[in-house]
Formats: C-alpha cells, sequence, structure tokens
C-alpha cells in the first residue's frame, strides 16, 4: 500500500495518514496494500500488536470450504436494528469499487459489495482467505497459471436477481475501460499484460459486445469462473478479494456514474448519497446471510458525513453524548494532541484500540549517489528510529521498526540488524566506525524533506544524529504538494528521503518487488533507492514461482534481510499503528488487518 503516489499496480493507501500532523503516512496501495489481535469489542491497547516479536505466519491461513460457508459467527451480544453513525474526515472519491484504493473506502465497501474472496477474521484477530461469492478460496491447475472458482446457491443482488458468473465477468472486463483507473490492476494485468498493455486486450471493456476469449477468461457455465493468467500466482486468493473483483450486472453499470450508485451484493445498500457531503446505507433485504461467512446485518443503517477533523471526531467521541453514544470512524485516528487525555481517561479502555498496521516508513537512500555500502550502513546505524517516531506522534503513532517487512506480514521474523530496538536514538559509534574504515569521515549527505510542520521537525533530529555520527548535513526542503514526484525522479539530486509502503494482502510479493526489483526502476516507481541487484531480481522471480505462500512466505523475509544487510538501500523507521475510538453504546467494533482500519461487518448498537 503506498500512502504517496499511485501505481500501476501498487498497494492499498491509506488516505488517513497523507495529511495526519502527527501520524504516519500510511494509504494506500495497497493498497495492498497489509496484524493485528483486533477482538470483538477493543477492550485494550496492544500496541507492540500481533507478530511484533514474534512469526506471524501463524495470523493468517487459506480457509477451507467449510470455513467460506455463511453465516458468519454470530458476535457476542449483538441485536439488531439502530444507525450507526461514521465520521470521516475525508469525503469518499469512489463508491465504484472497481476503483476503490484507499482503506477508508476499503472498509466502507464492505458493507455494500462482495468479492470472489475475502478476509474472515476471529475473535483472536488471526485472518483466513475464504470464498466470499466462491464456495472457497478457488483451486489451482496448470502449476498455479488457472485458478478455478465456483460461485454458491443464493447469491443475489439488491433488486433480488441472481449473481452468475456472466456478472462477474462482466466486474472483471469493466477494468479494461478507460476510466477504470484507480483501482488495483492485479487480476487485468495478470491476464492481458503488464503496466497500461493490458487495455489493448479489451480497450472499450464490455460495453460494445466484446470480451475476453475464453482461454483468457472464461465462464462455462452460471456458476464458474476460469481464469488462465500468463505466469502462475499462488496470491490469486488474495487478488480476488480485492474491491474490484467481484459481481456488477451489466443492465445497472452507469459507467463513470457508477460511482454514485452501485449497484449492492452486500448486507447494505445506497440509500442516499450527497457527493462531498453525506452517505447513507440502508439493509438490502436480498441479502442472504447464509451464503456470507464474514458480515452481518445487525444495524438498521450506516449513516455516514464528511468534513470531520481528528480533533472534532475525538472531542466527540470523549464526550459520549447523545447521537455520539452510536458514532464510529473507519479510518479517522485520534488525534494526536488528544492521546494522553483518551488514554486517561477510564471509560476509553474498552472501546478503543491501538494496532499494528501493513504500512511501514523508510528512510531511503539514493545508491546511484552514495555508492559505497559502508556509508549507507553508517547511515542505517545512526538513524534515530525512536525520535522519529516521536516527532511523528508516539507510541500511539507506530512502533519502531528493525526490518523491511512489516509485522503484519505473514511470514514476518524480529531481526534487527542495526539494533534499533536496543539503540532507538542510533548508534553514532557503530556509524562512525564504518565511517572511518571507508575513508569517508565527514561525508556530505544532502537529505530532502517535505515543508510540513512534521517533517521539519522530524529534519531536525535526523540532521544531529546524523552529525554526531560524522556525516555533514545539507538540507533541502520540497514543497509537499512536489514531494513524492520529486523523490520518484530517477535522476534526484538528494541522498537520502522519506517513503512509505503498505501492502496490498499479507504476503510480501506485495512488498520485495515493488520496492527492490531492480526491473522496475523508472520515474514514479517505488525502487526509491534504485536497488538493481541481478541476484535480487533473481531471487524474486524464484520465490515469485513457489506454489504454496505460506512455503514462499518465509523466503520473503529471508530476501528481505538479505537486502537490508548487504544493499542497504534504506532503513525502516517504524511500522504505523491505527488509534480509533468509538461510541460506548456500539458494540462488535473490532479491528480490519489486512486493511488497517475498523471493520464494520459485525457492529451492532446495543
Amino acid at each position: 500500500m503506498t500512502p504517496t503516489t499511485k501505481p500501476t499496480t501498487g498497494p492499498l493507501r491509506s488516505r488517513v495518514r497523507l495529511a495526519a500532523a502527527a501520524a504516519a503516512l500510511a494509504s494506500g496501495a495497497l493498497v495492498l496494500s497489509a496484524c493485528s489481535s483486533g477482538g470483538g469489542g477493543g477492550g485494550g491497547d496492544k500496541s507492540q500488536g500481533p507478530g511484533a516479536d514474534k512469526n506471524a505466519s501463524a495470523n493468517y491461513s487459506v480457509g477451507t470450504k467449510e470455513d467460506s460457508a455463511g453465516p458468519a459467527p454470530e458476535v457476542p451480544g449483538a441485536k439488531k436494528g439502530g444507525t450507526v453513525g461514521v465520521l470521516q474526515r475525508d469525503a469518499f472519491v469512489h463508491l465504484d469499487p472497481g476503483q476503490i484504493y484507499y482503506n477508508d473506502m476499503l472498509a466502507n465497501q464492505m458493507l455494500y459489495n462482495r468479492t470472489l474472496t475475502s478476509y474472515k477474521v476471529d475473535d483472536k484477530g488471526k485472518v483466513k482467505i475464504v470464498g466470499d461469492l466462491a464456495t472457497d478460496a478457488g483451486t489451482p491447475s496448470d502449476g498455479g497459471k488457472t485458478w478455478k472458482f465456483t460461485l454458491k446457491d443464493g447469491l443475489k443482488f439488491e433488486d433480488g436477481s441472481p449473481i452468475t458468473a456472466k456478472d462477474v465477468r462482466w466486474g472483471i472486463e469493466r477494468l479494461y475501460a478507460d476510466f477504470e483507473t484507480d483501482g488495483p490492476q492485479y487480476i487485468p494485468q495478470w491476464l492481458s499484460g503488464d503496466g497500461t498493455a493490458f487495455r489493448k486486450a479489451l480497450p472499450d471493456g464490455p460495453y460494445k459486445g466484446a470480451h475476453l476469449p475464453a482461454s483468457v477468461l472464461d465462464t462455462p457455465d452460471d456458476k464458474t469462473i476460469v481464469f488462465h493468467f500468463r505466469q502462475p500466482h499462488a496470491d490469486t486468493p488474495f487478488a480476488t478479494a480485492m474491491p474490484n473483483i467481484g459481481a456488477v450486472k451489466a443492465e445497472k453499470d452507469t459507467r463513470r456514474k457508477y460511482d454514485n450508485a452501485p449497484f449492492a451484493s452486500g448486507p447494505y445498500k445506497v440509500g442516499e448519497y450527497k457527493v462531498g457531503k453525506s452517505l447513507t446505507l440502508v439493509r438490502n433485504e436480498h441479502w442472504d446471510a447464509r451464503t456470507d461467512p464474514i458480515r452481518h446485518q445487525y444495524a438498521d443503517r450506516f449513516e455516514i458525513s464528511f468534513g470531520h477533523q481528528y480533533a472534532d471526531s475525538t472531542r466527540r467521541y470523549l464526550a459520549d453524548q447523545g447521537a455520539d453514544k452510536n458514532t464510529l470512524s473507519f479510518s479517522n485516528a485520534v488525534a494526536p494532541e488528544m492521546t494522553e487525555k483518551v488514554l486517561g481517561q477510564a471509560d476509553t479502555k474498552a472501546r478503543r484500540f491501538v494496532e499494528i498496521q501493513p504500512y511501514v516508513d523508510y528512510i531511503s537512500f539514493n545508491m546511484d549517489r552514495l555508492k559505497d555500502v559502508n556509508v549507507r550502513k553508517a547511515l542505517a546505524y545512526a538513524m534515530p528510529n525512536g525520535q522519529i517516531l516521536q516527532q511523528m506522534g508516539g507510541a500511539t503513532a507506530g512502533v519502531v521498526a528493525t526490518n523491511l517487512l512489516s509485522p503484519a506480514m505473514d511470514g514476518y521474523r524480529p531481526t534487527d540488524p542495526f539494533r534499533k530496538k536496543d539503540k532507538p536514538a542510533g548508534d553514532p559509534e557503530k556509524a562512525r566506525e564504518l565511517l572511518k574504515a571507508a575513508g569517508k569521515e565527514g561525508q556530505e549527505i544532502v537529505y530532502a524533506y517535505a515543508n510540513t510542520d512534521i517533517q521539519q521537525k522530524v529534519s531536525v533530529v535526523v540532521t544531529q544524529a546524523l552529525e554526531r555520527a560524522g556525516f555533514k548535513v545539507q538540507k533541502k526542503e520540497i514543497d509537499s504538494n512536489t514531494w513524492r514526484t520529486a523523490i520518484a525522479e530517477v535522476k534526484n539530486k538528494f541522498d537520502i528521503y522519506r517513503t512509505s509502503w503498505g501492502a496490498d494482502w499479507p504476503v510480501a510479493s506485495t512488498v520485495v518487488p515493488p520496492l527492490f526489483d531492480g526491473r522496475q526502476i523508472a520515474d514514479g516507481s517505488q525502487n526509491y533507492g534504485h536497488l538493481d541487484n541481478a541476484a535480487v531480481n533473481k531471487e524474486i522471480d524464484r520465490i515469485n514461482a513457489i506454489p504454496d505462500v505460506k512455503q514462499a512466505a518465509p523466503e520473503w523475509q529471508k530476501l528481505a534481510d538479505k537486502i537490508l544487510t548487504e544493499d542497504v538501500p534504506g532503513v525502516p523507521t517504524f511500522y504505523n499503528t491505527q488509534f480509533s475510538l468509538w461510541g460506548s453504546n456500539l458494540g462488535g467494533v473490532r479491528y480490519q488487518p489486512v486493511y488497517g482500519t475498523v471493520d464494520p461487518t459485525g457492529v451492532y448498537v446495543k
């Protein structure tokens, strides 16, 4: 997930983090973006999050056909009826599932949109990828190049008409149209070509009667969808959980206007939408709980309003008066300046959580300019992770990072080659030792940073730490409006700069390749350190070809550690967290660890 630029196949992105003064940048892309414990009702702060100090593999698994059957397990104490209020800072840019990639909209679409597969989270925060519209998580053949999905019985749109394989095909083929630009593009690219080349296979989408050939996307009957990919993809069940791999009824597809009135397959449907102001979701009477292993339909409606800054929503949750008792936010974080007040108010303990998100902040090193690996290692040792995090909001904004992968990743191990846990303020002695051995004492570093209040403060602690380590620092303040473009230029004139990333799903295939594959170096790409190591590229291809994601997960961690310790294209600084608070009259609020947001699917009014 990058919370920064909009890549072609980027990660889940969090707009919450984009402009939060003291919170980390966390999108996105996903993306895909991604975990957490997130029990049924919050109940305490788990700032280390699951897997922060252990192997996270046990938190993720691929579910069975039985796991994919509905209904979802009842939430203890749940009741039907009432209205859930939702306070959001940013208006939703899209309701069309084909265009959704930011995590606030990802949380929202879970209420009205169903996908081929999705994530089932238990009361201990463990995640299974299960069939949603499909009967299971898919069946591979041909070495993982072909994937077959069978639709469940009893699936219906909001008008009561059945959902068939041709509706899923339509939902996928419309992604080839030129207006579908903002959502994830994994499946179309895997089917028809990298980058934007896939659009040539169906340039008008399905709107003029053309379809992908059966050799690419086959729907031999009303229940069956078969993908024929160009290469093996073991993580297909995760890609088919993205919001745009679902059903769209052709007769209701209004193309660009679909953003205002998507046709529901989930437990809720659009009641009233005032663009930029508010959205009301009401019950979809044709949704059948028996087909759905994930969602409930406890509340009568969700009333979502926009324009609420963090301080506004936090103040209202703290006061906990009137209708605000029945209110939450999908993605608004507790305002940093109100953190201590929230933590100190006893009645908030059962209605808050602090959870690790699948987003990581880094300081990237421009390897085209910093060619000596010992200089890069010295920078890594010197970087004051703890002080950077403190400027970003402290313990409720993140956790000091020790390696390139978030604890939210399957296969994560808490390796710490630069001793960040022991020395969160940096290790200037070790850095000086490396510089001296390299004959680079007094090395000048051009440090670029965005001209926001927070990044200006971060620049002070970074500069002081590097100077203590024997570097000379030349600071370059960049307009925040052009910041991301500036650092994503291959020929930029900077040595170090802040970057960030989040996985589209909890497998590091959506982290290591986009950040460290040398074949992806280009203006606007996410290989910010410009690492181009043939051995790394070869290993990326090897791991991508492993047919079992559980077997691949530890291999990604090994490769990430090798990159960090041998190539040193940057240093991770902190793992982002989500600090949420909600009204006291709501139950069933928990964390959605893949999206890094509140999970609304089991929320009820007490």
